[in-house]
């Protein structure tokens, strides 16, 4: 088995590449922290290495996010390890009793006001065809979480959380984006 890594623009976070389906037509799946990571005998190896703060399965790629502290030359053996011997073993990705749906929208969405739906609907149809593809190259995802008063409030995970230029991703990227799309979008942020 060959795995392929790719730098992202997190320079705390690397991209995988197992050569094989992660989560397929499933939901991207990501783990926060040691916690969350015990839904996935995966997730769980990759927490279990020293040095490492997140992980994210995306349709064909992991990202593994790292302390700024550690150095890749030193994590990064017992990573390709550890993906190895998972799909080597062909474990099941999640523990069983967990699906990747249902950890898929961890946070939740915001209540949305009727009035709102159809303002809503358009921006989750831009947010998926046009802004997901284009983070998911990058090794991560941004996925919508309320709209109130004008202001979208998304989440990102994977190498997008904690990324340098995410907060240049939102503003110039995605609120620009959704701007000219969505008259009464008069701002984008990230939430937690």
């Amino acid at each position: 088995m060959f795995i392929q890594t790719e730098d992202t623009p997190n320079p705390a976070s690397l991209k995988f590449l197992p050569g094989r389906e992660v989560t397929g037509s499933t939901p991207p799946v990501d783990f926060p922290n040691g916690e969350a990571a015990q839904a996935s005998p995966l997730a769980s190896a990759l927490f279990a290495i020293d040095g490492v703060t997140s992980v994210f399965f995306g349709a064909d790629y992991i990202v593994v996010s790292k302390q700024d502290a550690m150095e890749w030359q030193l994590v990064k053996p017992a990573i390709l390890t550890a993906i190895m011997e998972h799909f080597v073993a062909e474990r099941p990705l999640m523990a069983e009793g967990y699906a990747p749906d249902m950890m898929a929208g961890a946070g939740g969405e915001m209540p949305i006001a009727e009035a709102d739906a159809e303002t809503v609907a358009v921006i989750k149809q831009i947010l998926d065809t046009r802004v997901r593809p284009a983070v998911a190259q990058d090794g991560g995802d941004i996925v919508f979480h309320g709209y109130e008063d004008g202001i979208v409030s998304l989440h990102l995970r994977g190498a997008c959380a904690g990324c340098p230029s995410a907060t240049a991703t939102l503003k110039q990227g995605v609120e620009n984006l959704l701007k000219h799309y969505v008259p009464s979008v008069s701002e984008v942020r990230a939430v937690l």
